[in-house]
């Protein structure tokens, strides 16, 4: 059952059982007359959610890199290719970024700042080329705020980039346009006909679906459980097959050849326009 679910079920036992409480209390001191209200007070049962465990595949991690200018692209390309939870990619810092591999030292979560959840998430990430040469373009941009202790992806007051805002101000939009005239859903304007979404574009599962993917598409790959186990920072590998790993088609495995390759990120032009958040 996941944890909110739960949670606001407890909240809601934890009431019904303070109100009985008080209610109980009123009569014996005279003060309610009658039977006590939250006796056949009943908690009915409200199916949970279904918690999105979508994956994303390397076919779909090329279109969303193809549709975003930076910092975005940079911001996902890392999701995709380190599988960092949302909160590791905000505290990341260039004195984590070694060319080679990426330390994991903290996590922002809002504005609070903590230290890795377990100490496998701690372990330091490889960092494919591709990846590292995006990083380096990406440190050349921040220019002067490329310091070892400011967050390597930042928002204009130096703060860690707010990648809900990214998402909502730039991917979304730019993976939710209209198939007829390719304007963003947020920019149509029915004008001769209505907004139809362009379906080959992915539609956004979150910034966990590059985690999945990662583990998915390396499964794939043939690499073996425990390199996943350890590129994830897992601390078992019952949780890295049975909730990360997603099936995939047999098409889908003959057609990837090389994470790396299959991705071919070198081609892409550094100097190519960019589309910056507001």
């Amino acid at each position: 059952m996941h944890s909110s679910h739960q949670g606001f079920v407890a909240l809601i036992c934890h009431c019904k059982a303070f109100l009985s409480g008080a209610f109980k209390q009123a009569k014996r001191l005279g003060i309610l007359d009658g039977i006590n209200p939250i006796m056949d007070v009943s908690i009915p049962r409200v199916p949970e959610a279904e918690e999105d465990t979508y994956a994303y595949s390397l076919s779909e991690i090329k279109t969303i890199l193809a549709q975003l200018g930076e910092p975005a692209r940079t911001v996902v390309l890392c999701a995709a290719l380190t599988g960092l939870r949302k909160s590791e990619l905000r505290g990341l810092t260039w004195g984590n970024f070694g060319r080679k591999e990426l330390s994991v030292t903290r996590s922002v979560w809002n504005s609070t700042v903590n230290e890795p959840k377990t100490r496998r998430s701690r372990s330091p990430i490889p960092v494919v080329k591709q990846l590292a040469d995006a990083l380096e373009t990406h440190k050349l941009r921040a220019g002067i705020l490329a310091q070892p202790g400011l967050p390597i992806f930042q928002a204009g007051n130096g703060q860690p980039l707010n990648l809900d805002n990214l998402v909502r101000r730039v991917i979304m939009p730019a993976l939710s346009r209209c198939a007829v005239c390719r304007q963003p859903e947020t920019e149509h304007k029915a004008e001769g006909h209505l907004f139809q979404r362009d379906m080959p574009f992915p539609e956004w599962h979150g910034w966990h679906a590059f985690r999945r993917g990662l583990a998915t598409n390396l499964h794939a790959l043939g690499v073996d459980d425990k390199t996943i186990k350890a590129i994830l920072r897992h601390s078992n590998i019952s949780l890295t097959m049975n909730v990360y790993v997603k099936s995939v088609s047999e098409s889908q495995v003959n057609a990837i050849d090389s994470l790396s390759e299959k991705l071919d990120l070198c081609n892409v032009s550094a100097t190519s326009e960019q589309r910056r958040p507001n």
